[in-house]
């Protein structure tokens, strides 16, 4: 039996650099996509449904990549053919995406754009695990965590950038503005050369020395799924439950896709429970079934988490231009103006973000793993519920500085708790089963925050984003009940 050989900081830095690409598209997806929406047509009310196709298709592709992932060994490797992959269909969406001139083209666009970046982003997470001894693992996560943040900001702000340099910010044609077009050419640019650079610098453990070396963590024995059936009937009546709220109170279409969830997960695990197939499906859905304990318990703890995150990324847009800026006109220079400053935003957490990576460390040598991620969630949940007091933007920036620690704790922490539990073989798949609860909330959001702002706050988007702040304070809650590792992992410096 072997170790696995510690990387020096660069080899890290290199292992990485993908990530800066990766976010550099999410990010103008999360800061523009609803802008785009909205200028194409979509009323405020319709931009969750529009939103619903990123987290679905993630919730289906990322355990189909780990899957195969885990699987896979050729010229280029175990995880590189797959960030090749997603690389090459993420910067066509972006190339294309601000030209389109319909809004279902805009659509099944970020359905492409999110689809690939899940094809790339699941097997980078996995290489973390794959390359690192354990004592480095926390410091993967982390370095990824940096390169999120760094190109989030540059990503976020670049159409405030173009605008401030002369670059058109309303289309005469009412249609997309040339800062977000040239936003996004350059974003296609920066996601496919930053994932070329990790792929030509970083070298693959083979499957066989992954399995000689002494972090290897064996499979678990088989997980008896007789029992599965039980849980699908329940998610079944569940599922049934929501149907019939929907047409008996007459509730938003959406919601249908929260009960369809319900069922479809029910049906599966009542299928897992009785089938006797051997396939890809069978294997991962009794993977799930039978998933460790430890990530049982971060479940409720990322739900509540990305929910909040979903939530801001849906409404900020909205809830600024017409709270601070007074206007839903999306022709209108005061629109437009508030919606760069979103971007300016989204800048800024992600820039604090990047700064909270090099602050983690330090906080989880004095007070651990947990306790680390219950400060940063409350620091988070603090900044969003902010947004329904302040009324002069520029004071946004300092709702910003909580939500940047939350942000970065939550690409970071969970990971660390979880990866060196995980059975080596299997890395790849449940690092997307994890994924799960990131895609679950977001649908969970998409399915009934236009709901609760009808019913609850007379349709103020603003409101969404004081929902996501008491949601993350319930997911620092949820932390308290996850057991700090035995042995604390090395997390050095990342400067």
């Amino acid at each position: 039996m072997t170790e696995k050989s510690a990387l020096s900081f660069w080899q890290i830095w290199n292992m990485c650099f993908g990530f800066l690409g990766l976010q550099f598209g999410l990010a103008l997806q999360n800061a523009n996509v609803s802008r785009i929406f909205q200028t194409l047509g979509a009323d405020v009310n319709d931009i969750p449904a529009l939103w619903i196709a990123a987290p679905l298709t993630g919730l289906i592709v990322q355990p189909i990549v780990g899957h195969y992932s885990d699987r896979t060994w050729n010229r280029l490797g175990r995880r590189r053919p797959y960030f090749l992959a997603g690389a090459v269909f993420a910067s066509l969406a972006l190339l294309w995406m601000p030209n389109t001139p319909a809004l279902w083209m805009a659509a099944g666009l970020l359905w492409i754009l999110d689809a690939s970046i899940n094809v790339s982003m699941e097997p980078f997470r996995a290489l973390v695990g794959d390359q690192l001894p354990a004592r480095q693992g926390p410091a993967g996560f982390a370095m990824q965590s940096f390169f999120i943040g760094a190109g989030a900001v540059v990503a976020s702000i670049l159409p405030w950038v173009l605008a401030h340099f002369g670059v058109a910010n309303v289309a005469p044609d009412g249609g997309i503005p040339d800062t977000v077009k040239y936003a996004f050419y350059v974003g296609g640019a920066v996601l496919f050369g930053s994932v070329l650079w990790t792929m030509s610098t970083t070298r693959e453990y083979s499957p066989a020395q992954l399995r000689a070396f002494t972090d290897n963590v064996p499979e678990a024995p088989s997980v008896d799924v007789s029992q599965a059936g039980r849980h699908g009937f329940l998610l079944l009546l569940a599922g049934a439950a929501v149907l019939f709220a929907i047409t008996h109170f007459v509730l938003e279409k959406e919601v249908y896709l929260l009960a369809g969830g319900l069922i479809v997960f029910g049906l599966l695990l009542t299928w897992l429970s009785r089938t006797r197939s051997r396939g890809m499906l069978r294997e991962v859905m009794g993977d799930v079934y039978g998933m460790p304990m430890s990530m049982r318990r971060l479940a409720g703890v990322q739900l509540f988490s990305w929910f909040a995150l979903f939530a801001m990324w849906i409404y900020t847009t909205a809830g600024v231009t017409q709270t601070i800026y007074a206007t839903a006109d999306t022709g209108s220079s005061a629109y437009n103006e508030g919606a760069n400053w979103v971007g300016v935003l989204f800048a800024a957490y992600n820039g604090f973000g990047a700064l909270a990576a090099v602050v983690i460390p330090l906080m989880v040598r004095r007070w651990g793993l947990r306790i680390s991620h219950v400060i940063n969630l409350c620091l988070g949940g603090a900044g969003l519920l902010s947004f329904l007091y302040i009324r002069d933007p520029r004071w946004l920036l300092a709702s910003m500085v909580g939500v940047g620690f939350a942000w970065a704790s939550i690409l970071s922490l969970p990971y660390a708790l979880l990866s060196d539990n995980l059975p080596t073989a299997k890395m790849g798949v449940y690092m997307g089963i994890f994924n799960f609860f990131i895609v679950i909330p977001q649908v969970l959001a998409a399915s009934v925050l236009g709901l609760l702002l009808r019913l609850c706050f007379h349709n103020q988007p603003i409101w969404a984003l004081g929902l996501g702040g008491g949601s993350l304070l319930i997911a620092g809650l949820c932390t308290l009940h996850v057991p700090e590792p035995e042995s604390q992992a090395e997390i050095p410096k990342l400067a």
